[in-house]
């Protein structure tokens, strides 16, 4: 970070509580050595031409309660870590080119202004009511269409023959085979086989004959 920032490269910053380096036309990015100012209360770096990410590890600084970067060139994502300060009270990273998601979780939750993420295009999240494109979106359901509909029903109008010929088969094989090695079972079956055919012929015959005298007395 260049500019006026140079002028405070002498002092020892972790005596610092807070910083005000605003509209100070500073450039660069910012430096990750700010990451280890856990004493720091407030931080303002608003107002100048700083770009690049932010501090990945800005949730190192437990003491924060203010933090402004609005108005610079910033981008990249908001890390992660920032939901980590606990005090953080005043929040503002309006007009930059942050993207991706908002983080979510502890303080930060609770800062619930949209106007603090004002002016970034590509930042999105519930509080922007700005759905994520990586978010997975519900699945409309399928309509089949009438050639897969007719494929299935051929599919199981196949199996169910199959099952059914398949039935037919063990049972027919699994019954003569039964009689082809027990004698006694192979004589009783065929002995009831004759007996019910018998039976049903002099049904018939009977019949028969009742249906001709029938048709001869109403001729007559």
């Amino acid at each position: 970070m260049k500019g006026r920032y140079n002028e405070y490269t002498n002092i020892d910053l972790g005596l610092v509580v807070n910083l005000d380096l605003s509209s100070n036309h500073l450039t660069g990015s910012i430096p990750e050595e700010f990451a280890y100012l856990a004493g720091l209360h407030g931080l303002n770096l608003s107002h100048n031409l700083l770009s690049g990410d932010m501090p990945i590890g800005i949730g190192n600084m437990r003491s924060l309660e203010s933090l402004d970067l609005s108005n610079n060139h910033l981008s990249g994502t908001i890390p992660q870590g920032i939901s980590a300060l606990t005090f953080l009270g005043h929040l503002n990273l309006s007009q930059n080119n942050f993207s991706g998601q908002i983080p979510e979780g502890n303080q930060i939750q609770t800062l619930d202004d949209p106007s603090i993420y004002a002016g970034n295009p590509l930042l999105c999240g519930d509080l922007l009511r700005r759905k994520c494109l990586d978010a997975e979106a519900p699945q409309p359901p399928k309509i089949p269409h009438p050639e897969d509909t007719h494929d299935e029903d051929k599919l199981e109008e196949a199996l169910f023959y199959g099952v059914v010929m398949l039935g037919f088969a063990t049972g027919f094989w699994g019954f003569f085979g039964v009689l082809q090695v027990k004698r006694d079972w192979r004589r009783a079956y065929f002995s009831f086989a004759d007996h019910a055919t018998d039976k049903a012929y002099v049904a018939i015959v009977v019949k028969v004959a009742k249906m001709k005298r029938l048709r001869r007395s109403r001729s007559t």
